[in-house]
């Protein structure tokens, strides 16, 4: 399940992960740590919302 930062639009893709943040490829969005935040515009998990 992909997620979208509502922000900026940045997707998060489990497959692909967040390799520059330390977020490992196959990573589920839920197991990401609460302290990360999105790559492009800098906020909280809290932003992303499921894509359908």
């Amino acid at each position: 399940m992909k997620y979208q930062c509502t922000l900026c639009g940045h997707i998060y893709d489990p497959e692909l992960g967040d390799p520059d943040s330390g977020i490992a490829p196959g990573t589920p969005f839920e197991d990401i740590p609460e302290d990360w935040v999105c790559p492009l515009c800098g906020v909280g998990k809290e932003m992303f919302e499921k894509m359908e």
